[in-house]
């Protein structure tokens, strides 16, 4: 959480001069107080960026739609480019009414709370990968309850975040303050914890011997979907862990800010790191990529063997005969490395071969 939430807990009240709830912050924030020369036309590009992103995501949701190709992210996605449009709309109304507390507040909180979408997203197309290279483990009651506890605890976090980073505007009460600005401590850590878990699901997927075949699903190489997602969690977590550092420093003035703090760094590992993700789903089509069979409830629904699919899908071949044969796959064909004319030649391979043998 950006040090603007925890200030208040940073000096005493003397030195704050409060005249009154709510209490304006008096140590340096991340970014510090906006100002119209030079935040209000950098804000405004991002705020440009943002609703492009809103526009490209909800125009693939709508066709997609359309075509009965269910992708709730993309309407995730547009959401929290809303959200980033509303938090550059606030801090442009901050940077004109400077002495405006709760204009302050609302922008302090939409920069520190939106991003959690985004956390929310990777989190499940990790998931995604996860059972994909791990059908078995990956579709595990236990497994899955596991993750919803993780959702449970990145939304209740949240609404406690919230609560408590209000509440420390309106009281000077130390111990209110403390528990304010310990619980903001603990949001950001976990925020950052959430941005940084699907790295370490995704190579453990990876890396862990597969007791079984992949599920492959989605369209394109598997490797690039895991290329994709690695990197949109690397830049979402550098931002996490470069934003929460930052408060578990000692307080500064707030007329004496530390570079960390410099406005080039709030822009960088705020809304750059964001705008970064958003247009990385945009152009590589993750509603393509990450997209599952609706329905999909245990393994080998990725695949949909409960329906008819084509031989590559189901690993299976029929021969003319009627009967069905089944082969393992091999390492190119595993990530997707074999051209589709050269899967179905080995898939008639083995039918024959099999038709020969009987």
């Amino acid at each position: 959480m950006d040090r603007v939430l925890v200030a208040r807990q940073s000096l005493p009240p003397e030195d704050a001069a409060p005249s009154g709830p709510p209490y304006a912050p008096a140590a340096a924030a991340l970014g510090g107080q906006p100002t119209i020369s030079l935040d209000v036309p950098i804000t405004a590009v991002f705020l440009f960026l943002f609703i492009c992103g809103a526009v490209a995501h909800m125009t693939i949701f709508q066709l997609n739609r359309r075509r009965g190709h269910k992708f709730v992210f993309s309407g995730v996605m547009f959401g929290f480019c809303m959200a980033r449009t509303s938090t550059c709309v606030m801090r442009i109304v901050w940077a004109f009414r400077p002495t405006n507390i709760p204009v302050a507040i609302a922008a302090s909180i939409l920069v520190a709370a939106g991003v959690v979408l985004l956390f929310l997203i990777n989190l499940l197309f990790a998931q995604r990968i996860l059972r994909a290279a791990h059908p078995n483990s990956g579709w595990h009651p236990l497994m899955s309850l596991t993750f919803k506890v993780l959702y449970a605890i990145l939304a209740g976090t949240l609404i406690i975040i919230i609560s408590f980073t209000v509440l420390s505007f309106y009281t000077l009460d130390p111990t209110k303050r403390r528990i304010a600005h310990d619980l903001q401590l603990y949001g950001g850590t976990l925020f950052a914890v959430m941005a940084f878990l699907p790295i370490p699901i995704v190579l453990a997927g990876i890396i862990i011997p597969r007791k079984s075949r992949l599920e492959k699903f989605g369209s394109g190489r598997f490797r690039t979907k895991v290329y994709i997602l690695l990197t949109a969690a690397f830049f979402l977590s550098l931002g996490a862990w470069f934003r929460i550092s930052t408060n578990y420093l000692p307080a500064r003035a707030i007329n004496d800010p530390a570079w960390y703090q410099s406005k080039a760094c709030f822009y960088i590992f705020n809304f750059g790191v964001e705008i970064v993700v958003i247009w990385l789903y945009v152009l590589v089509r993750v509603d393509r990529r990450f997209h599952i069979p609706n329905g999909s409830k245990g393994p080998g629904d990725y695949l949909g063997l409960t329906s008819k699919t084509s031989a590559h899908e189901g690993n299976e071949e029929t021969s003319g005969m009627g009967r069905t044969v089944t082969r393992l796959m091999t390492e190119e064909e595993v990530f997707d490395d074999v051209p589709e004319d050269k899967v179905e030649e080995a898939d008639r391979e083995a039918a024959r071969i099999h038709d020969v043998e009987k």
